[in-house]
């Protein structure tokens, strides 16, 4: 799977981690990118999570929930030991990810973010998250996110 081009791949090669790359022709007028990668990719949108970047406490932390559902930012902030949280600017988001609305992953991120992956998450044998562009989802074991990206596992969605 080498030579796919995305931090998020690159991090995957590099720790020889099990996953499938899915690419599917994005299209802008859709309204969820999730949703989108759902239908085009035909498998059921509780098992495509979305990576949201929140601000908590006045630090960027990461929730990944799934297309179906909405964070819940006050899970999410006690998750990662905060009191307050809210969306984060997407220009930050951005930033600190390296990566652009739409197709911001949980993985290989410019800075390391607190990721919480929601619970739900464990009812599936794999899931699938952005792989670091819009119209490319990885495939890859619950398990082996949270180990990557140093996360917790919390109910996080509501």
């Amino acid at each position: 799977m080498a030579g796919r081009g995305t931090p998020a791949t690159a991090l995957l090669d590099k720790q020889k981690v099990a996953y499938t790359l899915h690419a599917y022709e994005h299209d802008p007028r859709h309204e969820s990118y999730g949703l989108e990668a759902a239908e085009a990719l035909g498998i059921a949108p509780e098992r495509v999570f979305k990576t949201l970047v929140a601000d908590v406490d006045g630090k960027l932390a990461v929730g990944v929930v799934p297309v179906t559902g909405q964070l819940d930012l006050k899970a999410l902030a006690a998750a990662v030991g905060g009191k307050k949280a809210k969306m984060a600017d997407v220009a930050a988001a951005e930033r600190a990810t390296g990566y652009v609305a739409g197709g911001i992953s949980p993985l290989g991120q410019k800075k390391r973010l607190p990721v919480v992956l929601d619970a739900s998450a464990e009812g599936f044998e794999t899931v699938y998250c952005s792989a670091g562009r819009r119209g490319l989802e990885v495939e890859i074991a619950p398990e082996d996110l949270v180990k990557l990206t140093q996360g917790v596992v919390a109910p996080i969605s509501a």
